[in-house]
C-alpha cells in the first residue's frame, strides 16, 4: 500500500536504542518525502521499506510505460531507481540531491511484472555519499544495477521542530525501559 495512502513504510526491528531512533527518524523522513513526491505517485512507485541509508521501493510495469518494442522504457526503470535512491540517501535527516550515477540494463522488464528496487548506502562522508541499487522482478531476476552519487546541501528533510519531536518522543519511551 502506497504511502500516500496512509501506510507507513516497513519498519525493521532494531532493539537498540539509537538505532530505533534512528530508524524513527528515517520513518518520518520518508513519510514526509512520500507527501511531496508527485512523480512517484504518478508512475505507481510505493516505497514499502526505509531504513538509515536504506529504501526499497516497487513498480508494477504498466502498458503506459511499455517503448516501442514493448519492454518497459529504461526510463521508467530508472525513474524507479531514482526514488529508491533518494529515500535512502535523504533517510538521516540530511536532505541530499544526486550528484551522479550510471545505471545498467541487465534484461528487459514486461508488461505486469512487479519490479523492486533495493538501494543500499555503500559510504557516506560529511557531504557526499556513494550507493548502491539492484532492480529485480518477481522471479528475483536481476532487472538493472545503478550506482549513485549523492551530494548533501546543508539542510534537512524535516522541519527541526519534527525532528526534535520524533528524537524527544523516543528519549522518552527509551528512559521507561
Amino acid at each position: 500500500m502506497p504511502l500516500w495512502k496512509n501506510a507507513k513504510p516497513h519498519l525493521l526491528e532494531n532493539s537498540m536504542s539509537q538505532n530505533n531512533q534512528d530508524q524513527q527518524l528515517a520513518q518520518a523522513c520518508a513519510e514526509h518525502m512520500c507527501s511531496q513526491d508527485a512523480a512517484s505517485k504518478a508512475l505507481g512507485i510505493v516505497i514499502s521499506a526505509v531504513k538509515p541509508g536504506g529504501a526499497t521501493a516497487t513498480m508494477t510495469v504498466t502498458a503506459a510505460m511499455l517503448n516501442g518494442f514493448t519492454t518497459c522504457h529504461g526510463g521508467m526503470i530508472f525513474s524507479l531507481v531514482d526514488s529508491a535512491f533518494a529515500f535512502a540517501c535523504n533517510s538521516q535527516n540530511q536532505a541530499a540531491v544526486a550528484a551522479g550515477c550510471s545505471i545498467d540494463f541487465l534484461r528487459p522488464a514486461m508488461l505486469g511484472e512487479q519490479l523492486t528496487a533495493l538501494a543500499t548506502q555503500q559510504h557516506q562522508g560529511k557531504r557526499s555519499g556513494i550507493y548502491h541499487v539492484q532492480v529485480t522482478n518477481q522471479n528475483a531476476q536481476l532487472v538493472a544495477l545503478f550506482k549513485g552519487n549523492s551530494a548533501r546541501i546543508n539542510a534537512s528533510v524535516l522541519a527541526d521542530e519534527t525532528a526534535n519531536r520524533v528524537t524527544t518522543k523516543l528519549v522518552t519511551i527509551d528512559t521507561k525501559d
